[in-house]
């Protein structure tokens, strides 16, 4: 079926979102279809981490919607946004640091009522991320900054979500930690999860995404299918260095 004619997983509708007297997004709008990953690129400041904390319910639009498998999540609280089945990784991890990795899992479940299906899951996380199975009785806080992403991401995915958003997954961590962590994404995806990634490594995101969209001072300014832009001059000379 033809993009055109399907109804978008995820469908961002002329977002305008306000920090007092400072209009940060102008406007915005995209789509995510099942089974994509989407790619939102930009600088620092672009307004990247406003457009998730806003679909995810943390902060409310003045103007604009965000609709979710055709439902608006304008009055949706967010922990109702995760029980419908879109999850958040934000940025900087917050992972809950003097918990154990299994208790950061088990509150990742915390909206879920199926145990078979929670231990079941869990397990699945153990086979994605074995270094977490080796720490699971080790607290959050101790472990290096790459396992905590891996715990972060885990976290998420124990709601069972059907779509995660993941805001700069790559931040402070090692090279080789990077590909490890873009590998996980795109593994995350092949399991069938549609992903909307926000990352400042524009190269990494563009290499994995299906297609991206370019943020400048809260506004769209190029959008289009990824493998392309890392073709672009235009997107080659201002995010990829």
């Amino acid at each position: 079926m033809e993009k055109e004619k399907e109804l978008p997983m995820l469908s961002v509708e002329n977002l305008r979102v306000y920090y007092g007297a400072i209009h940060a997004i102008k406007g915005v709008s995209f789509t995510a279809y099942q089974g994509e990953i989407v790619s939102l690129i930009g600088a620092n400041g672009a307004g990247k981490s406003t457009i998730l904390n806003t679909i995810a319910g943390l902060i409310r639009p003045k103007e604009g919607d965000c609709r979710f498998e055709g439902q608006s999540l304008k009055a949706v609280e967010a922990h109702q946004i995760v029980k419908r089945g879109l999850a958040l990784v934000p940025e900087g991890r917050r992972i809950f640091s003097r918990m154990t990795v299994q208790e950061n899992l088990e509150m990742g479940a915390y909206g879920r009522h199926d145990k078979e299906g929670i231990e079941r899951d869990r397990e699945r996380v153990f086979e994605s991320f074995p270094r977490l199975k080796e720490r699971r009785r080790q607290v959050g806080g101790t472990l290096s900054g790459g396992e905590q992403q891996m715990l972060a991401t885990a976290r998420a995915l124990m709601s069972n979500p059907r779509m995660i958003m993941m805001d700069e997954p790559s931040m402070g961590l090692s090279p080789i930690l990077v590909q490890e962590i873009f590998s996980i994404v795109q593994e995350i995806n092949q399991q069938g999860t549609t992903v909307l990634l926000v990352e400042q490594n524009a190269k990494m995101a563009l290499a994995i995404a299906s297609r991206a969209y370019v943020l400048e001072t809260g506004r769209v300014v190029l959008s289009g299918d990824a493998k392309e832009m890392l073709n672009n001059e235009e997107v080659r000379r201002a995010y990829l260095g």
